[in-house]
């Protein structure tokens, strides 16, 4: 599930419209070599990958992540990024729980006017053991590359979960068709209230 909804959301609607579009997964298919071996993905996290407990130091919550990833803290989110997949939990003050209807209505324009070519997915609800999730999907143009100037397109997974006024949004990055629905099953079901 694509570039976090950090990166995604903070490039302005100029980005988006001054590049075009990457045109598919960019590599993320698979793709026979001249062995005749399939080979995986570039964003296929492998089967053997362990996740560590998170929790940071004001508490609030805790999520399994995969080992090793890179971390980068914001002011209230955390992103574990590993080359092309990311994961990102933000906690924001939120008066309501979220339904499908809220998520359509004031989640997606804003994602749809300041994400870089963004492709609506669906809008639904998840059970995981923190309770009931909005799960808003889409598929993106990750931040492009320093080097070549090339954005890898992403599937992107957007859980909203929701306790006592505060929203936990876990965005899920990957490039487009990799197979990452058992880790990302994973990270989600582990989140915890704390």
């Amino acid at each position: 599930m694509a570039t976090t909804a950090t990166s995604l959301a903070a490039t302005p609607q100029t980005a988006a419209a001054a590049a075009p579009c990457a045109s598919g997964p960019n590599g993320s298919a698979s793709q026979s070599g001249q062995s005749g071996k399939e080979t995986s993905p570039p964003g296929d996290i492998p089967d053997n990958q362990a996740f560590v407990l998170y929790s940071p130091p004001s508490g609030g919550y805790s999520i399994k992540v995969p080992e090793g990833w890179a971390r980068t803290d914001e002011q209230q989110a955390v992103t574990f990024t590993d080359k092309f997949n990311a994961v990102r939990v933000e906690l924001t003050p939120a008066s309501q729980a979220p339904t499908v209807e809220s998520a359509r209505a004031a989640e997606v324009p804003p994602l749809a006017a300041t994400v870089p070519c963004f492709r609506a997915g669906n809008v639904s609800t998840a059970t995981r053991r923190a309770g009931t999730a909005v799960v808003v999907t889409y598929q993106a143009d990750g931040p492009s590359d320093p080097v070549t100037g090339k954005a890898v397109r992403e599937d992107v997974e957007r859980f909203e979960f929701w306790r006592n006024g505060t929203e936990a949004v876990i965005t899920l990055s990957g490039p487009a068709g990799s197979d990452n629905v058992d880790p990302w099953r994973i990270v989600t079901d582990s989140f915890a209230w704390r």
